[in-house]
């Protein structure tokens, strides 16, 4: 009970820092919005769905990138010396994985309604596509998280969180383009169920990852 308290009071934290900083979130926002709308007088109505579903995660992967690469380079060492002081590990990464896929489910969200505005909506399976939106958004905060912590220990170079991110998040982004594309056509539950299931193991996957090799290098 006190550990899920504490990593409950480290998300707040997270969600207040970003709010006092709304220009961050602004700008992310704004970064869609132009994003979609040079998409919109590029293509027009002419695009097709292969085209919508790759243009939406892309813009997706980089908003990730954006609004992730600040996690732990934007803290001060003697903020990272109070949580090391009084925080174990597991709290800091659990609750920083919790709130970033939050955000960028949330993000995800609002990148599709802005998609539908100016693009138009060819899902014909919402739930399927949700399910996608949602494995997505832990799939790149979990990977993108824990990029951002090796990051801030080599320099704090933003350049290496997207050398690093890329090719982790490759495969997770493979698949989640092949469950929404399927989401997207309509097809049935059975054809999508091993996407799923493989992003489940992913993202399990990953999470495990994060959760056994942060400490380590939270020490250094």
């Amino acid at each position: 009970m006190q550990n899920t308290s504490k990593i409950f009071s480290l998300v707040i934290k997270e969600y207040r820092y970003d709010w006092r900083s709304r220009s961050a979130l602004s700008g992310m926002l704004m970064y869609v919005f132009a994003t979609v709308f040079i998409c919109y007088l590029s293509f027009k109505n002419v695009i097709d769905i292969p085209t919508w579903n790759s243009l939406f995660w892309i813009i997706i992967l980089f908003v990730a990138i954006n609004a992730i690469a600040k996690s732990f380079m934007a803290e001060s060492k003697a903020l990272q010396l109070f949580y090391y002081s009084f925080l174990s590990p597991y709290h800091i990464i659990v609750s920083k994985i919790i709130y970033h896929a939050v955000l960028m489910f949330v993000l995800a969200t609002l990148g599709a309604f802005i998609f539908t505005f100016f693009l138009g909506n060819p899902v014909q399976s919402y739930l399927q596509f949700s399910l996608a939106l949602l494995l997505g958004s832990v799939s790149f905060s979990s990977c993108l998280t824990m990029i951002s912590a090796i990051a801030s220990r080599a320099t704090n170079n933003p350049a290496l969180l997207a050398v690093l991110g890329f090719p982790v998040l490759l495969p997770v982004l493979t698949v989640t383009i092949r469950f929404s594309k399927n989401a997207i056509d309509g097809l049935a539950w059975s054809v999508n169920q091993p996407y799923f299931i493989l992003l489940l193991c992913l993202n399990a996957l990953i999470l495990a990852l994060a959760y056994l090799l942060f400490p380590y290098l939270w020490r250094e």
